[in-house]
C-alpha cells in the first residue's frame, strides 16, 4: 500500500494516547510463558513484531487466552518441543531473545523469520550462547537458527557493542544454565528485561554496566503496559516542526534507557515537557507536553546517548533538516544492521526531498534549517521506522509526497495514521 502526504491542515493539536510499548510487550509475553502460574498483562501491543512472539510461545504449549482487553497467560513454567518451526516474522526481539530460552531446553527447535530477519546478523547471541555450551546452527551465521537444546554454564561476558537484545539473550540463557552469568556492556543499553525480571522474583543483580543472573524460578507477572517512548518521537518531533502545534501524549514509558530523544530535543532547544511521573511495574511513565519550536538548534549525538535513541534516529533526522546549524550523528554504525540500512536509506530518502544530509561511516550529518520540497515519490525499503520518519517530513514539504510499501508500519505501529487524523 502506498501512502500520500500532504500538509492540508493549519497545524496539530489535542490529546492522545500512544499504543503500548512494543519492547515491553515482547518481554512480557514472553517471560509470563517461563513463569509458574497465571500471568495477567493489559494492554498488549497490537503490532505484528509483538503477535509474533505471542505465536512463538503459543507454539512452545504456553495457553495464552484474550479477553476484553487482557492477556491470560498460563504456565507451568516449563515450554514443550514444538510441532512446527518457530516463526519470529521481521522481529529481531522475538528470535534473538527466544533463542537464549531455547538453547538451555530439554528439547530442539528452529527459528525462522521473513526475508529482513534472514539478513540481520546473529553472530551477535551464537557467539555468547556457544560460550555457555549452547549448540546452534545458523546459514552463515544468519537465520534460520537450528537450536540444539542442552545444559549450560554461567559465562563472565563483555560485549563490543550496547545491544538490549544481546545482553536480553545471554541473561535469559544463564537462568536456564549452571552457576553465575555475568553480562558487561560498553554503554547502558535497554533495561527493561532486568527490571521485569527483578519484578518476577529472578536472582538477578545490576550494578553500572555490569549484570549478573543465576538459575531463577519466576513468579507470574501483572502489567498494564504504557505507551512507547520510541512511536511517540514520530509525534514529539511532528509537533516541534509543523507551526502552531501544541499535543500532550499521555502515558509515556520514561525509562532513562530509552528517552534520549527527549533530552536531545532539549538541547535543541525544543519545547518539551514532562507534565506527570509515576511508577508502573518498576518503570517510570509520565505525560508529555510538546510545542511548535521555531528556533531550533543543531548539535552532536554521539557516545552514550546513542543506545537510548538508536529507532528514533531516522525521525531526529528529519527534525535536524528544520534545525538551524549542522546535526552531526557519530557512533551509530549499528543502524546499518537493521530493517533496511538505516543510515543510507534514511539519507537517500530526505535527499530526494531537498534536505542537505550526508552519510558517514557510522551516522548522519545534516545541515539545516532546510525547506523540503516533495513532490516526489520515497521508498520505505519495508522498513516501519524509515516509512513513519517519511510521513513527518511529508508533513513540512512544500508538496505532496508519496510513500511507497506504507502498511510495513504495522509492523510497530497499526494505529499510526488513524491517530495523527486526530489531531489535524
Amino acid at each position: 500500500m502506498d501512502l500520500t502526504v500532504k500538509k492540508d491542515f493549519k497545524c496539530l493539536n489535542g490529546e492522545i494516547f500512544i499504543p503500548p510499548d512494543k519492547s515491553l510487550s515482547h518481554r512480557a509475553i514472553i517471560l509470563s510463558s517461563i513463569a509458574k502460574g497465571r500471568s495477567v498483562i493489559k494492554n498488549f501491543s497490537k503490532g505484528k513484531d509483538p503477535f509474533s512472539s505471542l505465536i512463538v510461545c503459543k507454539n512452545l504449549g504456553v495457553n495464552i487466552e484474550e479477553k476484553d482487553g487482557f492477556l491470560f497467560v498460563t504456565s507451568n513454567g516449563i515450554l514443550s518441543k514444538p510441532l512446527c518451526y518457530l516463526d519470529c516474522g521481521n522481529s529481531g526481539t522475538t528470535m534473538r531473545l527466544m533463542a537464549g530460552i531455547l538453547a538451555g531446553q530439554n528439547f530442539n527447535s528452529t527459528l525462522i523469520g521473513d526475508e529482513s530477519l534472514s539478513k540481520r546478523p546473529m553472530k551477535r547471541i551464537i557467539e555468547p550462547l556457544s560460550l555457555m555450551g549452547a549448540k546452534v546452527g545458523s546459514d552463515n551465521l544468519h537465520a534460520p537458527l537450528n537450536i540444539l537444546g542442552t545444559e549450560l554454564h554461567g559465562i563472565d561476558y563483555e560485549s563490543k557493542i550496547a545491544s538490549a537484545q544481546v545482553k536480553s539473550c545471554v541473561l535469559l540463557a544463564g537462568m536456564f544454565a549452571e552457576g553465575t552469568t555475568t553480562f558487561k556492556e560498553i554503554c547502558p543499553s535497554r533495561n527493561h528485561t532486568e527490571i521485569m525480571l527483578k519484578n518476577m522474583g529472578a536472582n538477578i543483580s545490576c550494578k553500572n554496566n555490569v549484570t549478573t543472573i543465576e538459575k531463577s524460578e519466576l513468579k507470574p507477572l501483572e502489567i498494564d503496559i504504557c505507551g512507547d517512548i520510541s512511536s511517540a518521537a514520530y509525534f514529539i518531533v511532528a509537533a516541534l516542526v509543523v507551526p502552531y502545534s501544541k499535543i500532550i501524549i499521555k502515558n509515556i514509558g520514561l525509562n532513562s534507557t530509552r528517552c534520549g530523544i527527549i533530552k536531545i530535543v532539549k538541547q535543541m532547544g525544543g519545547n518539551i515537557e514532562i507534565l506527570e511521573r509515576k511508577d508502573v511495574c518498576g518503570e517510570i511513565v509520565g505525560d508529555i507536553k510538546v510545542e511548535y519550536s521555531e528556533n531550533m538548534k543543531g548539535i552532536e549525538i554521539s557516545g552514550e546517548i546513542i543506545p537510548t535513541l538508536i529507532d528514533e534516529i531516522p525521525v531526529i533526522s528529519v527534525l535536524a533538516t528544520q534545525c538551524d546549524g549542522q546535526t552531526t550523528i557519530k557512533g551509530a554504525s549499528d543502524l546499518r544492521n537493521k530493517e533496511s540500512d538505516r543510515i543510507t536509506t534514511t539519507v537517500s530518502e530526505l535527499k530526494k526531498l531537498g534536505a542537505n544530509i550526508e552519510e558517514t561511516s557510522d551516522g548522519i550529518i545534516i545541515s539545516g534549517k532546510t525547506k523540503l520540497n516533495g513532490a516526489v515519490k520515497v521508498e520505505s525499503y519495508k522498513d516501519h521506522r524509515l516509512a513513519m520518519s517519511l510521513y513527518i517530513a511529508g508533513l513540512v514539504c512544500k508538496k505532496e509526497i508519496l510513500i511507497k510499501d506504507f502498511e510495513w508500519v504495522n509492523i510497530s505501529f497499526p494505529e499510526f495514521v488513524e491517530l495523527f487524523e486526530k489531531l489535524k
